[in-house]
């Protein structure tokens, strides 16, 4: 979903860059496969009807914590050692231009599609009026989140047009917390931090209403308490894992970390007290993940020109698929909840949505993230 402006392009240092680093393929690869994988779970959530121990992908939610965590690593990578040749506003300003085109693409899309998803799931979109609408649009071009009280869906989300970007207000607030606190700390201290959000992670996990850590996507105690449990662990263990330099070195790492991230987020549901998948989660988030992270790091470039191409390709796709794909979700789950799809028919109609979503990310990207990022990147970004 995220990723640093460190790009290099043919070699030569992109517009605005302070100096160029090289990606590392694996893990630009790996947010691929984890984007695909959170289409695929909100394509099946529908089915679920909304118990959660019978959605089909049981922990592909578990993504967004996979996204916070490389985050917390590739910023820290892109960063650390720049502070003294950057300030905390071009830091900012090289964020905003990085993340900001695709969320405003995001929320554009979601209210050009929004009245074709009026319907039994959300019964609020037919009495919502076109002027109340844009207003939220452009509130979410913001990223702002909204309260309760100005929901136009039904669901409470603070994004209601682009559910996801939930996620990405979550992201600015951990790089907030990076430029004034974070990368002020030692590895001691940081440390002491990533241990304390783990265990408000674990807790938050382990009590949850129904056994896991769904949730974040409104602007309620509840759900902000939850937010902020999926957001600070995983970022926080992200930037003390680069910087500890903890690598591990495999071969075909790309292949094998994939292998085990699709596991960790399509495995059944446990069974037994609804506490145990609460454990499952947080012990993913707080072992799992890392490892992954490690292994992917300890091979900056993929096996093979072949496999770094697709790491390319999917690292590229992952953030436009992500941030744009839900307003398509809205429509298909408003198909099933009026009762149209059949099993044939849902995994039919579910494969075409996957391909829409994808062909719909890559044209966002190429048409217009790249372009407009470059733009901004000449203007606003100070050069190396």
């Amino acid at each position: 979903m995220l990723t640093a402006s460190t790009k290099t392009v043919q070699g030569k240092t992109a517009p605005g860059s302070l100096a160029a680093k090289s990606h590392y393929q694996v893990l630009d690869g790996l947010r691929g496969v984890a984007a695909l994988i959170v289409v695929i779970f909100h394509t099946f959530e529908p089915f679920s009807k909304g118990d959660h121990t019978k959605q089909i992908l049981n922990h592909g939610y578990l993504a967004v914590d996979f996204f916070f965590l490389l985050s917390g690593f590739v910023v820290a990578y892109a960063y650390d050692d720049r502070w003294g040749r950057m300030g905390q506003w071009e830091f900012y300003k090289r964020r905003l231009v990085r993340l900001q085109p695709m969320v405003v693409m995001g929320s554009l899309i979601g209210a050009a599609l929004f009245y074709l998803q009026a319907g039994p799931a959300f019964p609020p979109i037919a009495h919502t009026p076109v002027v109340k609408m844009l207003m939220v649009m452009l509130i979410g071009c913001t990223l702002i989140p909204i309260t309760p009280s100005m929901d136009i869906r039904g669901w409470d989300e603070m994004h209601p047009l682009d559910g996801p970007a939930w996620s990405l207000f979550f992201e600015y607030v951990a790089n907030i917390l990076y430029a004034v606190v974070l990368r002020r700390l030692g590895k001691a201290l940081l440390s002491v931090f990533v241990f304390a959000s783990g265990v408000f992670l674990i807790h938050m996990a382990v009590t949850s209403r129904h056994g896991d850590v769904i949730g974040g996507w409104s602007v309620t105690p509840h759900e902000l308490h939850v937010g902020f449990a999926r957001l600070l662990y995983p970022f926080f263990a992200g930037v003390l894992l680069m910087r500890l330099g903890w690598r591990i070195h495999v071969k075909h790492a790309f292949l094998l970390c994939s292998i085990l991230l699709t596991a960790v987020l399509v495995l059944p549901r446990p069974g037994g007290p609804l506490w145990v998948n609460g454990l499952y989660d947080s012990l993913s988030i707080i072992f799992i993940f890392p490892l992954i992270v490690a292994m992917g790091a300890g091979a900056l470039h993929a096996d093979g020109e072949d496999a770094g191409r697709v790491c390319k390709f999917l690292g590229e796709l992952s953030y436009p698929l992500y941030i744009t794909h839900y307003p398509l979700i809205y429509i298909y789950t408003n198909w099933v909840e009026k009762g149209v799809m059949t099993p044939v028919r849902g995994w039919l109609w579910g494969a075409a949505l996957l391909v829409t979503a994808v062909s719909m990310a890559y044209a966002c990207l190429k048409l217009y993230d790249e372009p407009v990022r470059a733009w901004l990147s000449r203007k606003l970004l100070r050069r190396a």
